[in-house]
C-alpha cells in the first residue's frame, strides 16, 4: 500500500497536500493497492474530505499541535511498517524536505527527492527527478522494500476533487520533540511561494526597498506571490523567506515575472521549472 503524509498549515490543507494525495493514490491504484492518508495535529477541515483526492482512509494522528521532524519521522514510520507500505510520499515542502531523510532512516527506506512524474516501473520502482540544479532529468531505480517519494511542490498540479469520503481513524500518539520552538522569519506574501500559481519577484534593479510597493500592488492585482533575488535578501531588503534560487526557494508557478533581475545561472535554478518566465 501506499501511505501519503498530509501536511497541514495553521491548522488546514495546503494546495500541495492534494498534490500529494492525488500521486499517491496513482501509485495505488497503478498497483492495485490502497492509498492511505495520515494527518498529524490539529486540522480544521474534515481529514475523510481527503477521499476526494483519492485517500481511501485517513488515519489522524493526535498529540502535537506543532511540526517537529524528528517525533513526526518517529510516528509515521511506525505507521507505515504496521501497514506494509511500499511508498511514503511527501510534498517537499520546507517540512517535507526536513521530514524526509529522518524519515527514510526511521523507516529503513529509501529516499527518491525531487520527483517530478509518476513511476514507469513499481518492479523494481523506476521515477524520474529533477537534477543538476533543475538543468537535467535522472532516473533513478530503487530496490528496497519501502521508498520515500519527495514531490517537487507545483510539479505536477492537481486534478479537480471528486465527491467521495474517505474512511477515517483517530489516534493518539506520544510525540517526543527534540527542539524547542523559536522565533522564524515569515514571509509577507499573502501567499506561499511554493504553492503559488503566479509569482512577482524583483532583484537590486528595483534601486532600493523603497520602491518594493510596485512589485507588491503589481503582485495584489494578479493574486501572485512576491519573491526576490538572493543579492536583494542578503543586503536585508526583503526577508531570506522570498529568495528564490539554487540556494533559497525552488518554485514551480504558472507564470513567473522577473523584474530587475540579472538572471544568474543560480537564480535560474529556482524558477526553471516555471511554465512561463517574463
Amino acid at each position: 500500500m501506499v501511505l501519503i503524509f498530509a501536511e497541514t498549515w495553521e491548522g488546514t490543507f495546503k494546495k500541495s497536500t492534494f498534490e500529494a494525495v492525488q500521486y499517491g493514490a496513482a501509485c495505488a491504484q497503478a498497483q492495485g493497492t490502497e492509498a492511505y492518508a495520515v494527518v498529524v495535529g490539529p486540522c480544521t477541515p474534515p481529514v475523510e474530505s481527503l477521499g476526494a483526492h483519492g485517500a481511501a482512509k485517513v488515519i489522524h494522528l493526535h498529540g502535537t499541535d506543532r511540526f517537529e521532524p524528528a517525533a513526526f519521522a518517529t510516528a509515521i514510520a511506525s505507521l507505515a511498517k504496521e501497514l506494509g507500505a511500499t511508498q511514503i510520499v511527501l510534498s517537499g515542502t520546507a517540512n517535507g524536505k526536513s521530514l524526509a531523510g529522518v524519515l527514510a532512516a526511521k523507516a529503513d527506506a529509501a529516499a527518491i527527492t525531487n520527483v517530478t512524474g509518476l513511476p514507469s516501473h513499481y518492479a523494481p520502482l523506476t521515477v524520474e527527478r529533477s537534477a543538476f540544479s533543475s538543468k537535467g532529468i535522472e532516473q533513478c531505480t530503487s530496490h528496497a522494500a519501502c521508498t520515500v517519494l519527495v514531490l517537487i511542490p507545483n510539479a505536477l498540479g492537481t486534478q479537480p476533487a471528486g465527491t467521495q469520503e474517505a474512511g477515517f481513524e483517530d489516534r493518539t500518539v506520544t510525540f517526543e520533540p527534540r527542539s524547542t520552538p523559536g522565533q522564524a522569519q515569515v514571509a509577507s506574501g499573502k501567499i506561499p511561494l511554493p504553492e503559488a500559481e503566479r509569482v512577482v519577484s524583483a532583484g537590486r534593479g528595483m534601486k532600493g526597498p523603497e520602491h518594493w510597493t510596485l512589485i507588491e500592488e503589481l503582485a495584489s492585482v494578479l493574486s501572485a506571490g512576491t519573491a526576490c533575488s538572493k543579492p536583494v535578501s542578503d543586503i536585508g531588503w526583503r526577508p531570506h523567506s522570498e529568495h528564490v534560487g539554487q540556494t533559497g526557494i525552488q518554485i514551480n508557478p504558472q507564470l513567473y515575472i522577473a523584474i530587475g533581475i540579472s538572471g544568474a545561472i543560480q537564480h535560474l535554478a529556482g524558477v526553471s521549472g516555471s511554465k512561463t518566465i517574463v
